[in-house]
């Protein structure tokens, strides 16, 4: 499966349980699309994909210093998903990043 395949899965994924008002699964579905958005403008630039956040991070801030302080900026919330259920209110700022994300890289 292509990253581009994956990204509108995981981004599917995310938008049905949303609907469903669970809004922290939503959340943590929406950062993996992030992620994946991430990976893949990543392996089109520089044709590789990282392996795990810290050379994600790495990467972003040499060659993509706009999405790198998107995911800085919200890193804690991110975090913040395996401890607290989320507000709907938090879930579709994240969900407006992923669809920025999507719209900016045209996947």
């Amino acid at each position: 499966m292509t990253l581009k395949k994956q990204v509108l899965m995981f981004k599917r994924s995310a938008d049905k349980v949303f609907e469903s008002n669970d809004f922290t699964s939503a959340t943590i579905l929406y950062f993996k699309t992030l992620f994946a958005i991430q990976d893949f403008i990543l392996l089109q630039k520089i044709g590789y994909a990282p392996k795990d956040h810290t050379e994600r991070f790495r990467l972003l801030k040499k060659e993509f210093p706009d999405s790198y302080t998107i995911i800085d900026s919200e890193f804690n919330t991110y975090r913040s998903t395996y401890s607290r259920i989320l507000s709907k209110e938090t879930c579709n700022r994240i969900k407006k990043v992923v669809e920025n994300e999507i719209e900016k890289y045209k996947i």
